[in-house]
């Protein structure tokens, strides 16, 4: 691996972080909803799996009393 010195170093930083495209704020703001509608629908979803596979549990339980 070839050694840069600092300026060389701070020189490519710069040139690589030139080439960074930052995202809108409409993007930002369609893809921040977008994870909240996500993670309400997971939510959702585990919810009503854990009340159901709690319920068959209930269910078997109660056979044996």
């Amino acid at each position: 691996m070839a050694r840069t010195n600092p300026a060389q170093f701070i020189q490519q930083v710069r040139v690589e972080a030139s080439k960074v495209v930052w995202p809108t704020r409409k993007e930002t703001v369609l893809t921040t909803i977008m994870v909240f509608i996500m993670a309400s629908l997971a939510a959702l979803f585990f919810f009503f799996a854990d009340m159901i596979i709690g319920f068959g549990i209930d269910q078997i339980l109660r056979l044996g009393a």
